[in-house]
């Protein structure tokens, strides 16, 4: 408990009140700088001031994928161009990328979360970080990268592809910590037995991984093939990147929504209304910190079934259901 953030310590009460005082903040900078903000919440017939309790942010307007592509590049960020330290993009496979911005404020707050989330996951300062996640405008592998450093790891940035030399390096640098997709570590185990290496023998430990979809019946895989422990991480660039939520390694029931951040709910994609703990439904998120690009009540499309967890401040989404091709979330309580 002595490396816990003052915010993981809280009770629910102080936790729903930092909440509340961050969610009026961020409902009044993203009314006051984002022109479609202001139009949503006009048509809503809300303003920031009428945001009184934390559940008046049912009162406020949901933002969607296609706004984000409406407002391409920049139509969305709520602070001068030459405020915003770093940019990062989707791969817009699916249409238009959509684009994010960090002020330094905002990158100094994702390392602090996912140095929190890799803490969770088990990474301690000192330990070595493989780091296979890409690098460039995908958030994964530089938002990996500047957490596992504020934690205090080694990181070795490999970034994806070149299996071969991911292996070679596994083996000459022994650390104790990959980070990538599951599908890619399977496929680094792969290539360790081709090599005539048993993957069960390498230098890893713990496995973070995210960036898609994965069952329980995938980690199980994955951790008798390497003989570590594997632990979800879950992001999405729209929200921050990597380190919104992250499974503790002692439980590996679902991760932890961080909520002194994140403030999430979960709708049922057709009333648009909350669902009852532990039912099925659609993740959604307001940034509480955000200052270049604040997001109000985005619809994620991924699925989850929230709870709360007694052994921690802050749970929500999302273990990885085999029936759901989307995020889905369980808490043992």
């Amino acid at each position: 408990m002595d490396d816990l953030d003052v915010e993981e310590r809280m009770s629910r009460d102080e936790l729903e009140d930092l909440q509340l005082r961050r969610l009026q903040w961020t409902a009044r900078h993203a009314y006051e700088n984002v022109p479609l903000y202001r139009e949503k919440f006009d048509a809503a017939g809300i303003r920031p001031d009428d945001i009184r309790e934390l559940g008046d942010v049912r009162r406020l307007p949901f933002t969607t994928k296609d706004d984000l592509r409406r407002t391409y590049p920049f139509g969305m960020f709520a602070v001068p161009m030459s405020q915003v330290r770093r940019i990062h993009a989707s791969s817009g496979t699916t249409g238009r990328p959509t684009v994010v911005g960090y002020t330094e404020g905002d990158l100094q707050r994702w390392a602090q979360l996912v140095a929190r989330s890799l803490r969770a996951a088990g990474v301690r300062p000192g330990m070595k970080v493989h780091n296979a996640y890409g690098y460039g405008l995908f958030t994964g592998g530089l938002g990996l990268h500047d957490g596992a450093a504020m934690l205090g790891a080694t990181v070795i940035p490999v970034s994806g592809g070149q299996t071969a030399r991911q292996v070679q390096l596994i083996r000459d640098f022994e650390p104790e910590v990959i980070t990538c997709t599951p599908s890619y570590l399977l496929t680094i185990a792969d290539a360790m037995q081709e090599a005539g290496i048993d993957p069960r023998t390498s230098s890893l430990k713990i496995a973070v991984l995210g960036a898609e979809p994965w069952t329980d019946e995938l980690r199980a895989e994955i951790e008798r093939r390497l003989d570590l422990d594997a632990v979800d991480i879950y992001g999405l660039s729209e929200v921050m990147g990597p380190g919104v939520a992250n499974e503790c390694v002692q439980t590996k029931d679902g991760p932890h929504v961080w909520e002194d951040h994140f403030l999430p709910e979960t709708i049922d994609p057709e009333t648009m209304q909350p669902v009852a703990d532990g039912a099925l439904g659609e993740l959604v998120f307001t940034s509480l910190t955000k200052e270049a690009f604040p997001v109000i009540r985005y619809r994620t499309k991924d699925l989850t079934r929230p709870c709360r967890a007694r052994h921690g401040p802050a749970c929500g989404a999302s273990r990885r259901s085999p029936d759901a091709t989307t995020t889905s979330s369980s808490c043992a309580a």
